[in-house]
């Protein structure tokens, strides 16, 4: 009897342990391109979101676990160009601002990143990372995938593809010290090997107890995204590579520790529509060599406290009441490309989220003002209440799951007559599925996603009364494409094919964890 209590006493401690233990990724969620710093017993991290805005996202954790966002480093990278203004017919989706550097130095917070669309290096610095102001520096040249390092008395940063170079900076980082350029790694593919389909990039530097670590990605043909690191004990070489890590394509990133002396690896991984996927793995240090995973593979479970903030902290639900003193739209809302201020607001009706039109587009990836929040994994819901009651001849307005292959369900006034209807992008051009009269001025409206075991599949949804719930049209494919090189975001839209001035209230926005059974 004895035996059987002390089983079933075992039984219990290993569930409640697999319960309280985190597991990878420990964000399910598009958060690629990290960079993470620890400043006492807290850490930040800075990610990518390209052609969204505000831009470059500062996240906080006191556990490398749960997220929660603080802070962006600019509200508009630059406020003059067609393609980040969406104007004209052009845009700058997948492209905006990408990889960047997170360091802490004599206690100033410096985040960088650069910009393919405007050739520019751009440098935020604060002595307040959680609530700025920043100072904004701009370097006339595009250092791709580059890495910061404040090494004693000189500031150098790292960059390139294949080639990896290494330039040192005015000490106050205002400009490049040109004469200094020079090429730090000829081939930093090496290591793994001749046939290589990505060049290493990614570029993360790190000093650690005298020596230095540059961390890449590389992607042989054939094979999968791969860690690569150099080790040297100076800055100036010799450099020596080995493969770090080749295990389920997680790769890119870098090293942190945590105050009691656990090392770990911070990578992510493409998995599809949802976008790419942060991992943890645990590091060991032989001979002076990080050792990534256990027994080189990813580990499922981590020793770290359980994931438990991907709702509200990264993605969340919205009433669309802003209180006095807080932001007017909570930071995990990002606008698709800049937006016009003008046209959006929450305070023409309170509790309702208003976007106007003021010109016609013709198509929804060109419209302004859509406004978005991440799609997240294993499944996930959203949905709102739409007035669509002063919506103009030619206007839709809705909720989308926007990416390159995008779907949509809106309502679309017609003739004088208003309809929802669902639209499939999966084709070059997009196609009307389905359409439904509405003879009402209200209606909700839901979209949702399905990630599980790369399933990469959405359906949209009508109701009339927020109880019965009708699906609409196809379910349609999620796909990852480059053009866009996001995940599927959440999108909250309203745009003018015909006549400009007209406007949509949406009264909330709510996310969910669970899909509908029929799917």
């Amino acid at each position: 009897m004895k035996h059987i209590i002390r089983s079933l006493l075992l039984s219990l401690v290993l569930v409640a342990t697999a319960f309280s233990q985190a597991k990878n990724p420990v964000i399910y969620a598009d958060v690629p391109d990290l960079s993470i710093i620890r400043v006492g017993n807290i850490y930040y991290m800075s990610s990518t979101t390209m052609h969204m805005n505000p831009g470059v996202p500062i996240m906080k954790s006191s556990d490398l676990v749960n997220w929660k966002l603080v802070n962006y480093a600019y509200d508009t990278l630059e406020d003059n160009d067609d393609r980040l203004n969406l104007d004209n017919g052009k845009n700058d989706y997948g492209r905006g601002s990408w990889a960047s550097s997170l360091r802490f130095h004599n206690g100033i917070y410096y985040v960088s990143t650069f910009s393919g669309t405007t050739g520019k290096t751009y440098i935020f610095s604060t002595k307040n990372i959680e609530k700025g102001p920043w100072k904004r520096i701009v370097l006339n040249n595009s250092y791709h995938d580059h890495s910061l390092l404040f090494d004693n008395d000189k500031v150098y940063l790292v960059w390139g593809g294949g080639k990896i170079q290494i330039v040192e900076l005015q000490s106050d980082l205002s400009a490049v010290k040109e004469e200094t350029k020079r090429v730090l790694i000829e081939n930093a593919n090496a290591p793994a090997g001749n046939n290589i389909m990505l060049p290493s990039e990614g570029s993360q530097l790190f000093k650690i107890k005298g020596k230095y670590y540059l961390f890449n990605i590389v992607w042989p043909k054939g094979g999968m995204r791969t860690v690569i690191i150099h080790r040297a004990d100076t800055i100036n070489g010799p450099w020596e590579g080995k493969v770090g890590l080749q295990d389920l394509g997680v790769a890119q990133g870098g090293l942190i520790d945590t105050p009691d002396g656990k090392w770990f690896s911070y990578l992510f991984r493409d998995a599809g529509g949802v976008g790419r996927i942060p991992y943890l793995v645990p590091v060991k240090w032989e001979n002076d060599w990080p050792i990534l995973g256990e027994n080189g593979k990813v580990p499922e479970n981590l020793d770290l406290p359980a994931n438990k903030s991907l709702i509200p902290n990264i993605v969340n639900s919205d009433e669309f009441t802003s209180k006095i003193g807080e932001r007017e739209l909570p930071l995990v809302w990002q606008w698709n490309h800049n937006p016009d201020n003008s046209l959006w607001s929450l305070k023409e009706r309170k509790g309702y989220l208003r976007l106007k039109t003021a010109r016609i587009d013709s198509s929804f990836v060109q419209a302004k003002n859509t406004l978005t929040q991440r799609t997240f994994g294993p499944q996930c819901s959203g949905s709102t209440l739409v007035e669509v009651s002063k919506l103009k001849e030619g206007d839709l307005a809705g909720l989308s799951l926007l990416q390159k292959n995008f779907g949509l369900v809106a309502v679309k006034i017609e003739n004088g007559s208003k309809k929802i209807v669902m639209i499939d992008a999966e084709k070059e051009t997009p196609e009307e599925i389905e359409s439904v009269p509405l003879n009402q001025d209200k209606v909700y409206l839901k979209a949702e996603c399905d990630f599980k075991d790369r399933a990469d599949t959405g359906r949209f949804y009508y109701s009339l009364d927020g109880k019965k719930w009708t699906s609409i049209g196809n379910a349609i494919k999620l796909p990852y494409t480059l053009p866009h090189f996001m995940g599927y975001r959440f999108g909250l839209f309203n745009y003018a094919t015909k006549n400009t001035g007209g406007y949509a209230d949406f009264d909330y926005f709510h996310i969910d964890d669970k899909i509908s059974k029929t799917n």
